[in-house]
């Protein structure tokens, strides 16, 4: 129970594998690092944030977990939540990139298969096979997203083959045609002789934020808790588009300073350059000029800076960015009044 003695926010996270070390890792990056405890252990907490239970639970599982309320909210791969979430369910996506697990749903084809290389092939393909008494078959952890990938370009004789193992392997095991799995670098697939489609895409996938509508709808209580976490999460994914630049600048008066940062605008930082006496040893007339800028500007930042006797210069990274409301949270809030 949170220490306010309300119902504590549940969220599940990945129990294992890669994305259990990048959810560990991400949630720590935003200043909300989770307490496991042990390995063995299928609870944990964020200390920064009292209230909020951590349930580690399969990746494959979480999308279900969220869907029937056992869970409030959770992260878990766009990928799964597009396979497994109900149509018109309660579960709902609350930020679609956390920034991090990115990969895509491709279908992969024999190598071999020199003819083959878009869908429409694909298709032509599919008949020939008809035609000679079978259906194309295509090996997959995805056949709700299989199915209407195909069905969308035009492609209806085929066959499912679900498999919960390695996928890689099924053609060159005779099981399978084609695959449709997950791939990050395509490496994996070109080891085993496959090779993707130049539009054979079905999803861009990465971490994402879920929710389940009607338990956060029914409690204020959990949905600060959730606009806490989704605030630091928003915050410090903000923050990777942006610099903080400082520098020295000789000057008669503050104002006059800020009025040659404020010639270039586009430079200017979020609102306006922070100006501060520097208090020198000779007694000269130095301020020191602070201001963020987007990542893509900060060379042309630098040389400005420079260009008006900037010396002295230092750039950070900031932590958090914040603008004012959060949007993510704004619309989560849209969502459960039933006008999102």
């Amino acid at each position: 129970m949170s220490q306010s003695g309300s119902e504590p926010l549940r969220v599940a996270l990945p129990s294992d594998g890669e994305m259990y070390d990048s959810t560990l890792a991400f949630f720590g990056e935003c200043g909300i690092g989770v307490n496991r405890g042990n390995a063995r252990q299928y609870t944990g907490k964020i200390g920064p944030v009292p209230g909020v239970q951590v349930l580690f639970q399969r990746v494959a599982d979480i999308t279900g977990k969220v869907e029937e309320g056992s869970a409030d909210v959770g992260v878990v791969g766009l990928d799964r939540y597009k396979e497994a979430h109900v149509d018109d369910g309660d579960a709902i996506v609350v930020c679609e990139d956390l920034g991090y697990s990115q990969c895509e749903l491709v279908l992969a084809v024999p190598a071999a298969w020199m003819d083959v290389t878009e869908m429409a092939d694909m298709a032509d393909l599919s008949l020939e096979f008809r035609e000679r008494g079978r259906d194309l078959r295509v090996a997959t952890k995805y056949p709700r997203l299989t199915q209407r990938f195909f069905f969308s370009r035009g492609i209806n004789y085929f066959t499912i083959v679900q498999s919960s193992g390695t996928l890689e392997a099924a053609p060159l095991m005779g099981f399978a045609d084609v695959i449709v799995d997950i791939s990050a670098t395509g490496t994996t697939l070109r080891e085993n002789h496959l090779k993707t489609l130049a539009d054979g895409t079905l999803l861009r996938s990465q971490a994402c934020f879920i929710g389940n509508r009607p338990s956060l709808a029914a409690s204020p209580a959990k949905q600060e808790l959730a606009r806490r976490l989704i605030e630091r999460m928003e915050g410090y994914l903000e923050s990777r588009h942006y610099f903080r630049i400082t520098a020295n600048v000789r000057g008669d008066a503050p104002e006059q300073v800020a009025r040659a940062i404020l010639e270039r605008k586009e430079l200017a930082g979020l609102k306006g350059p922070t100006v501060a006496q520097v208090y020198t040893p000779e007694g000269d007339n130095w301020y020191a000029i602070t201001i963020v800028v987007p990542q893509p500007r900060l060379q042309e930042a630098l040389d400005y800076l420079r260009e008006i006797g900037g010396i002295g210069i230092s750039v950070l990274q900031p932590r958090y960015v914040y603008h004012g409301a959060s949007p993510v949270f704004q619309r989560l809030l849209e969502t459960l009044r039933g006008n999102g």
